[in-house]
């Protein structure tokens, strides 16, 4: 089976403070981190053993993991499995790059966002040539604020032109076509981002080929909707695998719309869906 598998424990502590973020300089407790840990090592313990399948695992905490010493060793670890294809996690880049030497840069990728106004631009941009130099793949985004759009051009002249520089439409933003334009000039893809995609009774591979799973093992489709498959650990979400459609709406989400069938993006990132990666700037 090929199985790709975003996984979010219990971890909601982040060092950034967006403004537009829930979960900004929120704290864990000394036990939320210890159950943390746990769930994580759990994961991963799961993942080294199913050798009859051929893993992909997206780590999409609502903190941020690479500050915690666990996260930075299940990936390497798991970049190191012959049946693990990809392992990927989303982050602010706010950690040390120097574990990354430890790692397959085969197999591991980083989604990095870069968050102005939290970080110095400096620092950021020598992160980003700290793992062009490593040899790992990234992607690199900005969320699409009109304070941000300077900043995120200022950063795409930057960074090497195989790099790519994605922009998420900010949540409940409806832009002009002007600044539609601005946006797309940075990001060739954004318009994919600018408006949320119907997909209510629409294909899609989630519930299928891709789940997620949270710190309990609890498995379902996607992070979005909360019905529940079944249990990763029991094996009881095999069961419940198969096409099926959206039960919701719309999708406003990259990590949810990408896997729509009615949507290119596969093709799109081919090779890189997890990473966010498109394929022209892979053959870049």
């Amino acid at each position: 089976m090929d199985l790709t598998i975003l996984y979010r424990g219990p971890l909601a502590s982040c060092d950034y403070d967006c403004p537009y973020c829930p979960f900004a300089k929120r704290r864990d407790s000394t036990d939320q981190l210890r159950a943390d840990r746990a769930a994580l090592t759990r994961f991963t313990g799961w993942v080294a053993e199913q050798t009859d399948d051929r893993l992909s695992v997206l780590f999409t905490p609502w903190g941020e993991g690479l500050t915690r010493s666990w996260y930075r060793r299940a990936l390497t670890d798991l970049s190191h499995l012959p049946h693990v294809a990809r392992v990927a996690i989303q982050t602010n880049l706010s950690c040390r790059t120097d574990w990354l030497k430890a790692a397959d840069p085969a197999k591991l990728a980083l989604w990095c966002t870069y968050h102005p106004g939290q970080t110095p631009y400096d620092r950021f941009l020598t992160k980003c040539r700290e793992l062009g130099d490593a040899g790992i793949r990234f992607s690199v985004g900005v969320v699409g604020f009109p304070d941000h759009l300077d900043q995120a051009r200022r950063l795409r002249a930057d960074l090497p032109d195989q790099v790519y520089l994605w922009v998420n439409a900010a949540e409940g933003r409806t832009y002009s076509d002007p600044e539609a334009v601005d946006w797309t000039s940075i990001d060739p893809l954004f318009p994919f981002s600018r408006h949320p995609h119907r997909s209510a009774g629409l294909p899609c591979r989630t519930g299928e080929s891709v789940i997620s799973v949270d710190g309990e093992g609890t498995v379902r489709r996607c992070h979005f909707v909360p019905a529940e498959l079944g249990n990763l650990y029991d094996g009881s979400y095999r069961r419940a695998l198969e096409p099926r459609a959206c039960p919701l709406t719309t999708c406003d989400c990259h990590i949810g719309y990408v896997h729509l069938e009615t949507l290119p993006l596969y093709d799109v990132f081919a090779g890189g869906v997890l990473e966010r990666i498109p394929l022209s700037a892979s053959r870049r």
